[in-house]
């Protein structure tokens, strides 16, 4: 632990000490959830409900060279020139989970993308995100879906894929953690509203993709009503990382975490 911190376990450390226990043997897609790991994923959200920006010594970043009212076009041909529009601060990792620290520039996105086989919390830290969820994509049925799909060229189809929309909420520092699981709320995308913003973000287990958990990215097609229920479905196409997104690294200036 870092200097000062000999006397009191530091927030930082006790959320990566309960995030190695609650995801040591998380459910997997399909399996329904036991009682061990949902009280464990309760006091893993009761954690990160507490954690703010000073416990792990970030300041909110003000001096963004975006400017409200300019077009995002605009402001990731800045980011051009000014360093990535997100970057990445590492925490820790195991096997179980990887730690770390997202930060985004005054109109910045994380694109649509996926989680596969994973869960996940997001704490915001500062300033204001916008997140939009969707549940695990599966491959179009026939019948009734098959006929509701965009038209595409054959050569596209291979990438279609449906899902449902989830959560859709705009989170702030007093907000709790947003939760993703294999089949609910596993693709989002993330935005920074009205200014820079940092969150810090848990991943069990951690991205693979010699395991088949790579990161895969998509692009909203339609949207609609299902049939006879509330649920809103969603066409989704699975593209290249965006052009405009990238993600840039920087050192994590706050307690060590020892597990």
């Amino acid at each position: 632990m870092m200097p000062g911190d000999s006397n009191m376990t530091s927030i930082v450390q006790r959320i990566a000490r309960q995030a190695l226990i609650t995801f040591r043997n998380p459910p997997r897609i399909g399996e329904e959830a036991g009682k061990s790991f949902l009280e464990n994923e309760s006091k893993l959200k009761i954690l990160m409900t507490e954690v703010r920006a000073a416990d792990l010594k970030l300041a909110p970043r003000r001096g963004d060279s975006s400017s409200p009212g300019v077009s995002p076009a605009v402001q990731y041909h800045h980011h051009l020139h000014g360093g990535p529009p997100v970057t990445y601060m590492h925490i820790c990792e195991t096997d179980q989970f990887s730690m770390g620290v997202f930060l985004l520039k005054s109109g910045a996105s994380i694109p649509l993308h996926d989680h596969p086989g994973m869960h996940g919390m997001l704490k915001v830290l500062y300033g204001k995100v916008r997140i939009r969820c969707f549940d695990r994509p599966e491959r179009p049925a026939g019948g009734t879906q098959a006929a509701a799909a965009p038209a595409l060229p054959p050569a596209q189809m291979g990438a279609l894929w449906r899902s449902l929309l989830g959560s859709n909420d705009e989170l702030t520092e007093e907000s709790g953690p947003c939760v993703l699981s294999p089949g609910q709320d596993n693709l989002h995308q993330i935005d920074a509203v009205d200014g820079p913003t940092a969150f810090m973000d848990i991943l069990a287990p951690p991205y693979d993709p010699d395991e088949d958990r790579d990161c895969h990215y998509y692009k909203v097609l339609a949207e609609g009503k299902v049939r006879d229920t509330k649920e809103k479905e969603a066409w989704l196409l699975e593209i290249s990382q965006p052009a405009h997104f990238w993600c840039g690294g920087e050192p994590y200036p706050g307690p060590e975490v020892c597990l």
